[in-house]
Order: structure tokens, then C-alpha cells, then sequence
């Protein structure tokens, strides 16, 4: 699982005068440089892909935590008729791949004007059945002593959801946010269907540009693809501390 990873990592490291094709591999560079590095970010609009993928990464995961955790609020909670039912059928739409509703979407996008847009390419992913599955679990492991006791100082609903449902379910919240953020920043299928203009183009896309011009150069592939997943390792590795389990129970006294 780790070969093609290091073998990108080295890649990314060596000098024009080294065979990366080789076999069997040379994993440690003879030559290691900075240079691959140096004109894959000179040469190409690389600063731009990464604020269009850090914005649309960021929306996506502030629009899906709130869509998501209010959905599930009602789903975990409250009692009303066919509760059990609607959340199965979100459920199932899990097993309902991206391509069958691409097309769709696609036209969606196009009637809204969203199309070569921020906003477009956040659209298809305001929300989500893992996300209103994994926080409505979350909920419901809340003690209810919680909820009542928020109630009695006067919250409402949405009080209750905010105060005391959110921070209690914090470590799912930042587990799902992990999850669309990743999956957010290496999305290339939508992107590249909604998108035909390269200032809106997300790293992904213009990795894609780099393996598709005439003079094709694997060492800058490979520079440009370790730069790209950079923010993924820094973003688990800031918050992976927080994916434990909750202590809202610690709340609860007697």
C-alpha cells in the first residue's frame, strides 16, 4: 500500500539525471533537489488551485456539519410519525453511486447558473446520508438528563440542538468533518464536469493539467501531487486528537 507512495515521494526528490523508471526502484534519490518543486510552483498557477480547493474545502465542511447535525437532531430526538422510515431511506441512498445522479445534478447545476462556480461545486455535497447516519448515533448517545435539564432553564429545540447536542458531539462532528474534507479536496470526477475555466480549477484538476501537456515531465507530476497532499496529513494530524471517544456523560452526576 505504501509503494506508490513512496515512490511518488521520490520521484518528487530527483534530479533530471535519474532514471525514475528504473526496476527495480531506487526509493532514496542519488541526487536529491528541491528544484521539481521549485518549477512546478513557477510554472504553473499552483497558488491559485490550492485557494480554490482550501475555499471550497472549507465550505463544504461548514455547510455539511450544519446540514447534516440538523438533520439529525430530529432524526435522534424528536418523535414524529415515519421517523424510523424517512431515516432508512436516507440511509439506503448510500448505496446509490455519484454517477447515477451526476447527470442530474449536471442540469441542476446549469438551470441554477451555478455553473463555473464555488458555490457549484459545493452544491452536490451540502449533505450527506454518512453524515446525518454517523451524527444522529452520535445524538443518541446523549444522555437525555442533558436534554431535560437544557429544557428546564427554558432552550427550545434549537437551543437544545446548539447548546447542548453540539458540543457533546463534538468528536463525531470533527470525525465527519475529516471525512468530507478529504473527500472534498481529492474530488476530480464533478469539478471536472461543472468546471471549464482554469482560475476555478481545484488542485486536482490542475495536477491533471500537469500529467496532460506535451512535454510531460514525471518528477513535476510528482512534486505537484506531494504538494497536494500536504494539507490532507496536516488537517488529520492537527485533529486526529479529538477523535475520542465523547465524555458527555461525564455531565450527568449521581
Amino acid at each position: 500500500m505504501l509503494i506508490p507512495l513512496l515512490w511518488l515521494v521520490s520521484t518528487a526528490f530527483k534530479s533530471a539525471g535519474e532514471d525514475i523508471f528504473q526496476f527495480p526502484p531506487q526509493f532514496l534519490p542519488t541526487q536529491p533537489t528541491l528544484d521539481n518543486f521549485r518549477r512546478v510552483w513557477a510554472e504553473n498557477p499552483l497558488a491559485q488551485y490550492f485557494f480554490n480547493s482550501t475555499l471550497v474545502a472549507l465550505l463544504t465542511v461548514g455547510l455539511n456539519l450544519l446540514f447534516c447535525s440538523l438533520a439529525a437532531y430530529p432524526l435522534a430526538r424528536l418523535e414524529f410519525k415515519g421517523r424510523q422510515t424517512l431515516f432508512l431511506l436516507i440511509v439506503a441512498t448510500i448505496l446509490i453511486p455519484f454517477q447515477v445522479v451526476m447527470i442530474p445534478l449536471y442540469v441542476l447545476i446549469i438551470n441554477l447558473g451555478l455553473r463555473n462556480t464555488y458555490l457549484g461545486l459545493v452544491f452536490p455535497y451540502l449533505a450527506s446520508a454518512f453524515g446525518i447516519f454517523l451524527l444522529r448515533q452520535a445524538f443518541q448517545s446523549i444522555p437525555k438528563d442533558l436534554e431535560e435539564a437544557a429544557r428546564i432553564d427554558g432552550c427550545n429545540d434549537l437551543g437544545v440542538w446548539w447548546n447542548v447536542m453540539i458540543p457533546s458531539a463534538r468528536p463525531a462532528l470533527i470525525t465527519l468533518a475529516i471525512f468530507v474534507f478529504i473527500g472534498s479536496w481529492s474530488d476530480f470526477l464533478w469539478p471536472l464536469i461543472i468546471l471549464d475555466e482554469p482560475d476555478r480549477y481545484t488542485l486536482p484538476l490542475g495536477i491533471a493539467t500537469l500529467a496532460s501537456g506535451f512535454s510531460l515531465d514525471w518528477r513535476l507530476v510528482a512534486a505537484g501531487s506531494v504538494l497536494s497532499i500536504l494539507p490532507v496529513f496536516g488537517v488529520f494530524l492537527a485533529l486526529q486528537r479529538y477523535i475520542v471517544p465523547s465524555a458527555a456523560a461525564s455531565g450527568v452526576k449521581g
